[in-house]
């Protein structure tokens, strides 16, 4: 599978991935939400700016830890130990306070020639699948979850 990131743009999140000051990128929920338990070593990812409709950069993934369950306590050592590589902003700390938490390093990471994205109504901020091209102008199709169950 290949996994669509959206880059908070109010964080230049995807200038800091592009900068190589982040490596790893968070999602949380109060339960497993995607990508929780769905996102592999060495799969792709690619990322785009929220609200550009660009995919601009492209990376592999290195690691995951997914987290259920947590306390606050727990939640806290884990955002603080992964700093270094999630360089997070007070903001963003507050944001991904969450019970369970996926938390995504990646290696590789390279601009590529921007590709038009086709947004969709039925869209989440991480989408799951088979090829790139799915979502791009010219060659999407209809988006559905079934690449985003549990495995």
């Amino acid at each position: 599978m290949v996994h669509l990131v959206y880059c908070d743009d109010k964080e230049k999140e995807l200038e800091k991935i592009l900068d190589g000051t982040k490596t790893m990128i968070i999602r949380g929920a109060a339960g497993r939400k995607i990508p929780h338990s769905r996102v592999f070593e060495e799969e792709r990812l690619y990322f785009m700016k929220k609200g550009s409709k660009k995919i601009s950069a492209m990376a592999t993934v290195k690691s995951v830890q997914n987290y259920v369950k947590l306390t606050d306590d727990e939640i806290i050592r884990i955002l603080n130990e992964n700093q270094t590589e999630l360089n997070l902003s007070p903001k963003q700390k507050e944001r991904w306070h969450k019970k369970c938490l996926c938390l995504v390093e990646f290696k590789d990471i390279k601009p590529i020639e921007p590709l038009e994205f086709e947004h969709q109504s039925n869209m989440d901020d991480w989408l799951i699948i088979e090829k790139i091209e799915d979502v791009v102008v010219g060659t999407s199709i209809p988006y559905n979850y079934e690449n985003s169950k549990f495995r």
